[in-house]
């Protein structure tokens, strides 16, 4: 089983930058780009999940670290809700709504299953993500 020695290294965090480059993708051009509000909010939260995974990884507890992760699964259910306005306003199509929303639905149920896992091993030093990655905390 491999190690993790870095944030960039977790399946949770590269599938949380596949989520945040992709909403970037869709909000560049047509009207997503000018709705400025939500177009820098859902750019925001995505962006959010992925700071927030990286600062958790980064930080000193692993009570820290589970606080962190639950900002970022916090953050994934806002670009959710998010995802339902920009598709109600015809942003994007439902295909790629479908695309975001799926991925930022695995992005929720990953961070839940970490967490999960945290909480039941209070006292690991090692922590291992449902994709058999480990790495010390």
């Amino acid at each position: 089983m491999a190690t993790a020695k870095r944030f960039e290294e977790l399946d949770v965090w590269q599938r949380a930058r596949e989520l945040t480059n992709l909403i970037y993708a869709f909000s560049t051009s047509g009207a997503f780009s000018h709705d400025f509000g939500l177009r820098d909010q859902i750019r925001r939260a995505s962006v959010s999940i992925m700071s927030n995974i990286a600062e958790g990884f980064e930080s000193r507890t692993q009570k820290m670290f589970i606080e962190y992760l639950g900002r970022a699964k916090a953050s994934a259910g806002e670009v959710r809700a998010q995802l339902y306005i920009v598709r109600d306003q015809g942003y994007i199509s439902e295909e790629d709504f479908e695309q975001a929303f799926e991925m930022a639905e695995i992005c929720s149920r990953q961070l839940a299953r970490f967490i999960q896992y945290l909480e039941n091993c209070p006292n690991a030093r090692r922590v291992r993500e449902d994709n058999g990655v480990t790495y010390d905390v």
